[in-house]
């Protein structure tokens, strides 16, 4: 009996925290999407209508976001999602400035050849694709969308390799504030897809020296342009 009963509650753990991950997903989805707006006030029966998940489902799910810093709890006003603002974006790039310097400086030391190769595969294929679609005028959104998985994935990539699940899981939180608050202005578009694949070949051709230093100052650069294109 007590091996049964300790299955059982580790089942109802498992399932408490896939539907907590299931409340948080659909909430950043809302966000995403626009359909919940930076500044809105929302009420608890409210989220469950959005989300479509129960009230005890949106009220464990409360805390994380207030920790996280995606909403405010304004009494009797109820949830206020943050409102965007130039302090919020400056000091969301800083707080990435700090942690890809170091990311892009151990995975100089560290990151296999093949790592980089494909890395440096990926975004070449964007660019010729993209240049030579734009010449033909045959620029499509999946082709943009292309472009801005190659994007994130070197920025996610270099912060994952350090194995650190606290520093990985802040980056993301960080980063979905970002694409929140200034949806347009962080995301690319046909304007900046060039400049930003060769900026992140200047990056991995840094990362492929093998110096620590030179990936770290190269990144940065990268960091502050993204940075002044969002501002």
């Amino acid at each position: 009996m007590p091996a049964i009963d300790t299955l059982k509650s580790a089942n109802q753990s498992r399932g408490e925290q896939k539907l907590r991950e299931k409340a948080y997903e659909s909430f950043t989805d809302l966000l995403l999407s626009g359909n919940i707006r930076p500044g809105q006030f929302l009420s608890q029966r409210e989220l469950t209508q959005l989300t479509g998940l129960t009230l005890s489902a949106i009220r464990e799910l409360i805390p994380r976001l207030e920790v996280e810093g995606l909403i405010v709890t304004i009494p009797q006003r109820g949830m206020q999602v943050v409102h965007a603002d130039v302090k919020l974006v400056r000091d969301a790039f800083q707080f990435r400035l700090f942690l890809e310097r170091e990311a892009a400086a151990v995975f100089a030391q560290e990151a296999s050849d093949e790592a980089l190769a494909q890395l440096r595969k990926e975004h070449e294929l964007v660019l010729v694709n993209f240049e030579r679609n734009s010449r033909k005028g045959r620029l499509s959104a999946d082709l943009l969308a292309q472009a801005q998985s190659v994007d994130w994935k070197l920025h996610n990539t270099l912060i994952d390799f350090l194995g650190n699940t606290i520093i990985s899981s802040a980056y993301r939180v960080n980063l979905l504030k970002l694409r929140i608050f200034r949806r347009e202005q962080t995301r690319l578009d046909e304007a900046h897809v060039t400049p930003t694949m060769r900026e992140h070949l200047a990056v991995l051709e840094a990362l492929a020296t093998r110096d620590p230093r030179k990936a770290a100052d190269v990144i940065a650069v990268h960091i502050l342009r993204a940075r002044d294109r969002a501002l």
